[in-house]
């Protein structure tokens, strides 16, 4: 557990990054890769790097000298990787254990499953997933051949917690070879290699997440991840989305988005109450719920500066969010409904009376 919450805390580190050491480390990643030290360019985010370093491919097949010193550290870091993983031991179990880690323990299921599943996925969730996923969509392009620096510390934290238990046992080049990812994990952010330059970026200087075991990105009034220059992204609850929508939502721009979730994340931060009000919606009707027992319908007529004249109808997820609360979402529907359930059934492609009979919907 401990060294999950230390990967945990680099990965999500904000401040200034240490440049000695990170340029030590990538200067013997590249005399591994039979190169010379580089020149040390640093820049303030991951944007401003790709206005330095030309995109390009994932992996460069061509083997240009460009991207030379970028896939021979690519071939010795998957080489490492692969070395690493077939020490592990091969999984044996087919149905993990969810439950409690200590409960798991006792009964018997293995050390490594209950890291695995209680720890390492987690982490890998948020810092690959989440956190570093989130920066590469907010990019908006191909951010080629690079390291993620911090956002690399999942499979770092994966072979130290295998070491740990006994499981994996490098050998002295590989555990010097892995220590060095691990120090650039601990000390940077993204970084471009390139023959005769490396580009360096800091590491965010904000990082927001909401509170609980498996947290998400998310910030009520501001970026959830933010850089020195100004790059950010924002997230509510674990869903990115235009800064608009956590810096200035309204009706209006509410009423323009065309995507769902982007719309009811809006919604949520604007509050259902002054959406409704301030939209000028007028009630049409409501109705028990039959797939969501417990839960209104309500279909409201949309102004006509909306657009083509539709109705909205406001429904109550059918699934429990992990904080025991459920989502309230506005669904576009056709104008000809004025009964919500018919509503909600065309929806799902159904009719009235089909709906009616679904015990629970999602």
């Amino acid at each position: 557990m401990a060294l999950c919450d230390e990967w945990r805390t680099h990965a999500l580190t904000t401040g200034p990054a240490d440049r000695v050491t990170t340029e030590a480390a990538i200067s013997a990643l590249y005399r591994m890769a039979d190169r010379p030290p580089p020149e040390f360019t640093w820049v303030d985010s991951p944007r401003a790097a790709l206005r330095l370093v030309p995109p390009g491919p994932i992996r460069n097949l061509g083997r240009d000298q460009e991207h030379g010193v970028a896939n021979a550290i690519a071939d010795r870091w998957s080489a490492l990787r692969w070395r690493l993983a077939r020490q592990l031991p091969q999984r044996d179990w087919t149905l993990p254990w969810r439950g409690d880690a200590l409960d798991g323990l006792r009964a018997g299921r293995a050390p490594a499953e209950i890291a695995e599943t209680h720890l390492l996925e987690p982490l890998r969730g948020l810092v690959r997933d989440r956190v570093a996923g989130f920066v590469r969509a907010e990019l908006g392009e191909t951010v080629g051949l690079c390291w993620y620096g911090q956002h690399e510390s999942d499979w770092i934290a994966w072979l130290e917690v295998y070491a740990a238990l006994g499981d994996l046992s490098p050998s002295a080049e590989d555990r010097a070879e892995l220590d060095l990812w691990a120090v650039l994990a601990r000390s940077c952010g993204w970084w471009w290699p390139r023959e005769g330059r490396c580009v360096v970026s800091e590491r965010p200087v904000a990082v927001h997440l909401e509170p609980g075991e498996d947290p998400r990105p998310h910030h009520a009034s501001g970026p959830a991840v933010a850089y020195g220059d100004g790059f950010a992204l924002h997230a509510w609850h674990g869903t990115r989305v235009p800064a608009w929508v956590i810096e200035d939502p309204t009706p209006e721009r509410i009423a323009a988005e065309r995507n769902a979730e982007v719309r009811r994340c809006a919604v949520e931060r604007l509050g259902w109450a002054e959406f409704i009000d301030g939209a000028g919606l007028v009630l049409v009707g409501t109705a028990p719920d039959p797939g969501n027992d417990g839960h209104e319908l309500r279909l409201y007529d949309q102004p006509p500066d909306w657009g083509p004249h539709q109705r909205l109808l406001v429904t109550v997820n059918g699934s429990v969010e992990r904080d025991g609360t459920r989502r309230r979402y506005g669904l576009r529907v056709p104008a000809w409904f004025d009964d919500p359930v018919d509503a909600a059934a065309w929806t799902y492609g159904l009719t009235g009376a089909q709906y009616a009979l679904l015990v629970r919907r999602t």
